[in-house]
C-alpha cells in the first residue's frame, strides 16, 4: 500500500528559490518516491506532498530526504514552538478515496 509524506516549511526571505532549487532532482535520486509537488501556502511557506510506493520505501528514503534538507537548511527560518526548521508527517494510505 502506498504511504504519503508532507513536510511544511518557512523560507527565509529572499530564498524561495534556493529553497525550491534544491528539490529538482529528488526524482532521481529517493529511491520509492511515486510523486511529489510542492504547495505554496502563504509568503514563503512551503509544503513539500510526496507519495511512496510503501510506508518501508519512505522510511528507507529518510537518510536521502535528511541530505536533501542539509543543503537547503540555511534557507529555512524556524517555525517556533519548538519545532524546528521543518513539520514533517507520514503514514500510510488507509482510505483511498480518488
Amino acid at each position: 500500500m502506498t504511504a504519503f509524506n508532507a513536510v511544511r516549511f518557512r523560507v527565509k526571505p529572499g530564498r524561495d528559490q534556493e529553497f525550491l532549487d534544491a528539490h529538482k532532482t529528488i526524482g532521481a535520486t529517493w529511491q520509492g518516491l511515486l510523486h511529489a509537488n510542492i504547495i505554496k501556502t502563504g509568503d514563503r511557506s512551503y509544503c513539500i506532498i510526496a507519495e511512496w510506493q510503501s510506508m518501508d520505501a519512505c522510511i528507507k528514503a529518510r537518510p536521502d530526504m535528511i541530505s536533501t534538507l542539509n543543503s537547503f537548511r540555511d534557507t529555512l527560518e524556524d517555525l517556533g514552538g519548538g519545532i524546528g526548521v521543518t513539520d514533517p508527517v507520514a503514514g500510510p494510505v488507509i482510505l483511498s478515496l480518488k
